[in-house]
């Protein structure tokens, strides 16, 4: 790992003595990741022994404000409009300006008409907000039939990541049929296991690749018949690489989805798994210096995270947070199996808890600090009897951990852009989520 950072940083000092506009263009996007996820994901690493995060190794760094046109507190359909097109617009819109009529033109397809092919990654469905600013223009996000109608028409050369959400909704006043056959007779090739995946050669055309029905599952799960975000993004640039170049947005969308359920382990392990995409990008770039651009940056802080908690004083301990072993998902599905068995006993839950979360209900807290305190083991078996063991599991974690939450939605937080490669410089200081689509038009 650490020859490996010193060939990248090498690679990235070449870059500062050229100043042609880049070949290569990787857009990634942490969804729901502001300066506090990177900086606790930062430590995780280190505890983990994986070491730093590459996304914090990028030289050029911009402070990024990411208010929408509506409200100071975006969404991502209008933090992903902004970053794509360069336009602030209203919450809730795709593609579009703030009065939902006007059609604004993103960098994907900017890049297309310079004869670049173009890719679009993610970790959840592939017309979620964030993929869908970049191919789709709709009034509002919830359109994902329609949504599913915009990515088929873009003729983008590669969709990799989650499933379609929707794609065979019928009650959409625009129904043409179940959008992975509209794909397939539009010329993409449709694949869905991470098999199929592997075997796609650059001969294959255009690409609809999806490793999930909906989202992929969780990386605290470690799946291992699901394919990576890192391994999307490898894939990707074999099919995309080709004599003009490309352009691919990558998404690490899940980032959101476990800030909005306050779940710090799920969180940190979804940067990681991000930060791994991007890895597979740098790695690309030491080979390609002079050519190739990375940005990383996220659409809007989600939950409020803060690195200290009241309960731990001037003390963080990340490193508890390896215990853990599944989302709060997996484990509250797993205490519903054990509920419809008829017969859940606390006895049962304190077995889960410590196989699931590595809290224990005995012993030397001095010498082990997963023994729970007695208010701990009060809080949970109150929520055993309520039936919100998983919701005070999470919370319990967190406390230990020395993380605390402020909300359960986004936050107006900025978030921090990085970036390596030719055009880099332009991304420093304060800038709006917006300037990113501004500089990058002009960059290609």
């Amino acid at each position: 790992m650490k020859k490996f950072l010193l060939l990248f940083l090498a690679a990235v000092c070449v870059t500062a003595l050229y100043g042609k506009n880049p070949k290569y263009v990787f857009l990634f996007i942490g969804d729901g990741m502001a300066t506090p996820q990177r900086m606790v994901a930062e430590e995780f690493s280190r505890a983990s022994g994986r070491g730093k995060l590459t996304i914090n190794t990028l030289p050029s760094h911009a402070t990024t404000r990411t208010g929408s046109a509506s409200s100071l507190v975006t969404d991502s359909a209008a933090a992903a409009t902004a970053i794509a097109c360069g336009e602030k617009t209203n919450n809730g819109r795709i593609g579009m300006d703030s009065s939902g009529k006007r059609k604004l033109e993103s960098v994907a397809y900017v890049a297309r008409k310079k004869g670049k092919k173009v890719g679009i990654v993610t970790s959840v469905t592939i017309n979620h907000a964030t993929p869908a600013g970049f191919y789709a223009a709709r009034p509002s996000r919830s359109q994902y039939y329609q949504i599913g109608l915009d990515l088929i028409a873009s003729g983008f050369d590669y969709f990799g990541g989650g499933g379609v959400a929707k794609h065979d909704d019928k009650k959409s006043p625009e129904y043409k049929g179940n959008i992975y056959q509209l794909a397939a007779d539009a010329g993409y090739k449709v694949v869905s296991t991470r098999k199929e995946l592997a075997a796609l050669k650059p001969s294959v055309g255009k690409v609809l690749a999806r490793g999930a029905a909906g989202s992929l599952p969780y990386s605290i799960e470690k799946r291992t018949d699901v394919p990576t975000l890192a391994e999307f993004t490898a894939k990707g640039i074999e099919l995309l690489d080709n004599p003009k170049g490309f352009f691919m947005m990558v998404e690490g969308g899940a980032i959101d989805w476990a800030g909005h359920a306050n779940e710090a382990a799920a969180n940190l392990h979804e940067v990681l798994a991000f930060d791994d995409a991007v890895r597979v990008a740098a790695a690309f770039a030491a080979k390609h210096p002079e050519e190739t651009l990375i940005i990383v940056t996220g659409d809007h802080e989600t939950g409020g995270m803060t690195m200290g908690f009241a309960g731990t004083g001037y003390a963080m301990y990340v490193d508890r947070l390896l215990h853990q072993k599944c989302s709060v998902n997996t484990f509250a599905q797993k205490v519903k199996n054990e509920r419809k068995k008829g017969a859940f006993s606390w006895e049962k839950a304190q077995e889960m808890l410590t196989a699931d979360f590595g809290f224990k209900f005995s012993g030397d807290i001095k010498k082990d600090p997963m023994v729970l305190t007695a208010r701990e083991i009060k809080s949970l078996e109150k929520a055993f009897k309520e039936n919100k063991l998983p919701a005070a599991a999470r919370i319990v974690m967190s406390g230990k951990a020395g993380i605390g939450w402020t909300s359960g939605s986004h936050t107006a937080l900025p978030v921090l852009t990085t970036s390596s490669g030719p055009g880099s410089e332009k991304f420093t200081g304060l800038i709006e989520n917006t300037d990113i689509a501004k500089i990058l038009k002009t960059l290609l």
